[in-house]
């Protein structure tokens, strides 16, 4: 299966983007899902800020980046 998302701009492309999938006997469903983002990943970024916060970070230097990359 492949998934296909599709940012319609009014209602007219909306209504013809179905039409068309109609058309073709695809089976499709419309999702109203006002948050783009996929919500375990906004809770990483989310603990990650407070760990920033509190002070919990590793400092690399530059030199030794590739190494602790496992580069």
């Amino acid at each position: 299966m492949t998934t296909f998302t599709i940012h319609t701009e009014d209602k007219a492309h909306l209504n013809a983007v179905k039409a068309v999938l109609k058309a073709l006997n695809v089976k499709f469903e419309i999702s109203k899902d006002d948050k783009p983002y996929n919500p375990e990943f906004v809770a990483k970024i989310i603990k990650s800020k407070k760990e920033i916060a509190t002070g919990k970070t590793t400092r690399i230097n530059i030199d030794k980046l590739d190494e602790f990359l496992g580069i």
